[in-house]
């Protein structure tokens, strides 16, 4: 077992105390930077950093990195939830290590959606309904994992299958 043990600190960001999300950064006990490539082969990991290492991933809004002593979790709703997140990640990166002879260790970043691509599958209407200002704006906040298609209160049907199918390509979930 590579990740024994960690302990964590929850908070609110300090830049501004009025937001309503959590982060977490776990201490980790044992440094895990040796499985980080395989942790991104499996884990299909948004972005590999190199040096020094660090593989960031990108969940429901969320962004993950997960260094050699510290896991940073972002915008979560509450204690429980990092917890949850932490645990998975923890057995996640033990059954990489555990398995790291059966896998390729990759040291680049997934694929990423492209924001034009993303405009594409938009009525492009700017209705703001979706609470920002213009589609272009939806779509680069799609881009970033922050919207979905569920977000798009103009999109139905065929169209809205479509931006599912496409950014449920560069999709991660935990």
């Amino acid at each position: 077992m590579l990740l024994e043990s960690y302990t964590k600190r929850i908070f609110r960001a300090e830049c501004n105390p009025r937001f309503e999300s959590l982060h977490c950064i776990a201490t980790l006990h044992q440094d895990v930077s040796a499985v980080l490539p395989y942790l991104n082969t499996v884990l299909g990991g948004f972005e590999y950093l190199k040096d020094p290492p660090a593989l960031v991933l990108r969940s429901r809004g969320r962004l993950i990195t997960i260094h050699g002593r510290e896991i940073a979790i972002n915008a979560l709703h509450d204690e429980a939830e990092a917890d949850k997140i932490l645990e998975w990640l923890k057995r996640e990166i033990n059954q990489a290590w555990e398995n790291r002879a059966a896998i390729a260790p990759r040291t680049e970043g997934a694929p990423k959606p492209q924001v034009l691509e993303i405009l594409k599958r938009l009525p492009r209407t700017n209705c703001r309904r979706c609470g920002v200002p213009t589609c272009m704006v939806f779509a680069a906040r799609a881009a970033e994992g922050v919207k979905s298609a569920a977000d798009c209160p103009e999109l139905s049907g065929d169209a809205r299958q479509g931006l599912e199918a496409y950014l449920g390509r560069f999709a991660f979930d935990d």
